[in-house]
């Protein structure tokens, strides 16, 4: 008979021991990981505090500069000092071909971070952003400092002329025009607004910025903040509360301008909500150009005379509660539908509104009412000092 002799362990006991002791080890080195991240991270933090130029602060977007130190067909490579070496290839480097062929060995040169480690080691770089955040430096400089600026308008539309201003485009609205170049529409063709503004294409004008966005690309600019903004000696003479006599100068969406008719180079805006008690959709059912009004000063701020129209109104909104009663049953035309609900006119001078509530979607609301349909409405609530009438539908 054949003997069948024991096998042979896989695994001696001193190596048994030995793996043990190296996954116990492995183990603790896991757990030790997040405190050495926090003393790696306290001790950056202090040393930051106590000497910033030894510690990289470097990130994605950051502008950084560096100086060449060699060109090849296809990138450029910087140094950047003590943060290592900085490389423009691939589209950012035929974007900046222009920019790369006047460099040399040993040219400074801003760029903007785009990768801080890429494949091979190197801080991808950007050029042509670089040079684009510059120019949106300048322009954040010239809106702080309120400096007119000469533009040459290089295209237009019927909602005003674009302009180029270090490259980049600027939209100079038709509201932002001077008085001398604002088109005086009457009827607010569109057509016939573009064909007057067409005629301003290749003139150049002097603006300031109002307003931009170099996350958007936004960039507004307005003629009139030069040409026609008065003087402090000219303000000097009114304060709010007077009433004053002036000439519709112009007419936007937001509201109307008014020349002062004893100090024509004086000029004030009426806000579309102070046109009048009642809700507008548009600045023209109340006004048109040449109209002679009065008007009350309501503020004077920032170089600019705030108008209002309504103020020299009675208010049908005084006089609400003895007109209409909550739990009265009335007639109303439906005027405009908003995502709160819809706004019906019960007169001339008051309207209510139907909450969207009462349909449960906007939606529903529209299939059941039609603008400029008249329906049966019971008023629920009524709140003068918040000029506010709110209706439900009588089904």
């Amino acid at each position: 008979m054949f003997k069948i002799q024991n096998p042979k362990p896989i695994l001696n006991l001193e190596l048994f021991n030995y793996i043990s002791s190296a996954l116990d080890f492995q183990e603790n080195i896991i757990k030790m990981i997040p405190m050495i991240t926090n003393l790696k991270n306290n001790v950056v933090d202090q040393l930051a505090k106590i000497e910033p130029s030894l510690v990289s602060l470097l990130k994605v977007g950051d502008l950084t500069e560096g100086s060449v130190l060699k060109k090849e067909p296809r990138s450029l490579f910087l140094d950047l000092g003590k943060y290592g070496t900085g490389i423009v290839y691939g589209v950012e480097f035929i974007n900046a071909k222009n920019i790369i062929k006047d460099l040399n060995p040993g040219s400074p040169v801003k760029a903007k971070i785009v990768d801080l480690d890429n494949e091979e080691g190197y801080i991808e770089l950007s050029l042509t952003e670089a040079g684009k955040h510059k120019i949106w430096e300048e322009l954040r400089r010239l809106k702080e400092l309120d400096e007119p600026i000469k533009i040459k308008a290089v295209g237009f539309n019927s909602g005003g002329l674009t302009a180029e201003m270090s490259g980049l485009m600027a939209f100079l609205p038709v509201s932002q025009l001077s008085n001398e170049h604002y088109p005086r529409i009457e009827d607010g063709d569109k057509k016939k607004i573009a064909e007057e503004l067409k005629k301003l294409v290749g003139q150049e004008l002097m603006v300031k910025i109002i307003d931009f966005s170099p996350q958007t690309g936004k960039l507004i600019i307005s003629e009139r903040e030069v040409a026609d903004r008065p003087s402090a000696a000219s303000l000097s003479q009114y304060r709010a509360g007077q009433i004053i006599d002036g000439i519709i100068s112009g007419v936007a969406d937001f509201g109307a301008f008014v020349k002062f008719i004893d100090n024509p180079v004086v000029e004030g805006l009426i806000h579309i909500s102070e046109l009048d008690h009642r809700l507008i959709d548009n600045p023209k059912e109340i006004i048109k150009i040449d109209d002679v009004v009065k008007a009350k000063i309501i503020d004077i701020k920032n170089g600019k005379i705030f108008l209002s129209l309504k103020a020299l109104k009675s208010n049908p909104w005084d006089a609400v509660e003895e007109k209409y009663k909550s739990g009265q049953e009335v007639m109303g035309a439906v005027s405009k539908f908003t995502p709160f609900g819809a706004f019906i006119n019960l007169d001339n001078e008051i309207h209510g509104l139907l909450h969207v509530s009462e349909f449960g979607s906007v939606e529903e609301m529209k299939k059941q009412l039609e603008i400029g349909k008249s329906y049966k409405f019971i008023i629920g609530l009524i709140k003068s000092q918040e000029k506010r009438l709110i209706l439900k539908l009588v089904k």
